[in-house]
């Protein structure tokens, strides 16, 4: 039987939660599902969409990392009439269905893990679905780590809604190396509906590998190629660590003989970009976000980033050293404890981004370098084996 699938994601600072959500809707896509995929924000345009019908809702980003002000692209704060339109505009589209036939699967990718300040779509969204004849199986697509609240009852009530609404959650992770309890206080109530499904990446891929020879006139010189790769993802942070970067080449003792490639996400201002492009020193190259990313990576001597989901992903791949920078603003925790479980495996080096310096920098770098090259053995295949979770939930309530 033919079966199709409605993917609700909103991201706002960072592009992480799109990516995994692609990933997944295309990993279903692959297996005969018809999958729908509405989006709260503008996708990268690193981020591969091929065999998604993509419905844009009215777009918006957070203001900063506080994520208690929420703008339009405009620059304008969302206010009730924007709540009702983004509202119906995701009441419409799943009720729409595929092709005039209702969705079997609902998937929401954080919520109710997150994204709290969204009740006021969610909340009918999830309400729509229960209250249909037949509900469509409903499930939630989280990450590794969740952000810890300060009210408790704040992750009482994603249990809660967990409970009264869902079918199945996916925890996008290896538990022999982090589980959903280490960030989720309320675990135990919900292990029912909990399936881990390993890590989930932007694209399956082989282990990366230079340029073939015939395509370079020499082929040491490849993109990559004994370099160390700064990166902050593809949205609008990590400028604190593009700034220390550009100074740090040259205080480094093992990494100060090669060139430092700048990876700035897409969502940075222009004018602040060509404000890094325009400081880049010799040895040093800024430029955006690439796909090749990975290939960057496995070609490199060296990686410095942030801890998101994805850059970890990448980087366990590759094998590369590492150092993790993590974005740690307000009272995110999330990547901090994230790039501390890849130090306790003696496989990256972590520095605080609170007052960050080059000389503290480039010291974590050296100090990275003097790591043994020793790959983590982890879970990888999430989107293939959520896709198969789900199928396999679907089938089993689909009567015979």
């Amino acid at each position: 039987m033919s079966f199709s699938a409605f993917i609700h994601v909103q991201h706002l600072l960072g592009t992480g939660h799109v990516v995994r959500a692609a990933a997944i809707g295309r990993a279903l896509a692959a297996r005969g599902v018809r999958v729908t995929l509405a989006t709260g924000n503008t996708p990268p345009p690193t981020l591969d969409l091929a065999g998604l019908r993509v419905i844009a809702l009215p777009p918006v980003r957070t203001a900063d990392a506080r994520f208690n002000r929420f703008l339009t692209p405009e620059g304008g704060e969302i206010d009730d009439a924007w709540k009702a339109a983004r509202r119906d505009a995701t009441l419409a589209a799943f009720s729409a269905g595929d092709a005039g036939r209702p969705f079997d699967l609902l998937l929401t990718e954080t919520w109710p893990f997150g994204r709290r300040a969204f009740a006021f779509e969610m909340g009918p969204l999830l309400e729509a679905a229960r209250a249909r004849p037949r509900p469509p199986l409903i499930g939630a697509s989280i990450r590794d780590i969740l952000v810890r609240k300060q009210e408790l009852w704040k992750e009482e009530w994603m249990a809660d809604q967990a409970l009264a609404f869902y079918d199945r959650v996916l925890v996008h992770s290896d538990p022999d190396f982090i589980r959903l309890e280490d960030s989720f206080p309320f675990a135990d109530r919900i292990s029912e509906l909990v399936r881990y499904t390993g890590f989930v990446e932007a694209a399956p891929r082989p282990a990366p590998a230079p340029l073939p020879r015939s395509l370079l006139t020499d082929p040491e010189d490849a993109d990559g190629t004994d370099e160390v790769i700064v990166s902050c993802g593809g949205g609008a942070v990590g400028e604190a660590l593009l700034d220390a970067a550009l100074d740090a080449r040259a205080l480094s003792r093992r990494a100060g003989d090669c060139r430092w490639r700048l990876l700035a996400g897409h969502g940075i201002a222009e004018d602040r970009f060509a404000e890094l492009t325009a400081r880049a020193g010799h040895g040093v190259i800024v430029e955006r976000a690439r796909s090749d990313f990975p290939a960057l990576l496995g070609r490199a001597r060296l990686s410095v980033s942030q801890a998101g989901y994805n850059t970890v992903l990448d980087i366990l791949h590759a094998g590369v050293p590492a150092v993790f920078v993590p974005f740690a603003q307000i009272r995110e925790t999330e990547q901090q404890q994230r790039a501390e479980a890849l130090a306790r495996h003696g496989r990256a080096v972590v520095t605080s981004e609170t007052g960050l310096t080059a000389e503290r920098l480039a010291a974590a770098a050296d100090d990275a370098l003097s790591l043994p090259r020793r790959p983590v053995k982890v879970r990888f295949g999430g989107a293939a084996a959520s896709a198969d979770l789900l199928l396999a939930d679907l089938e089993a309530m689909t009567p015979r």
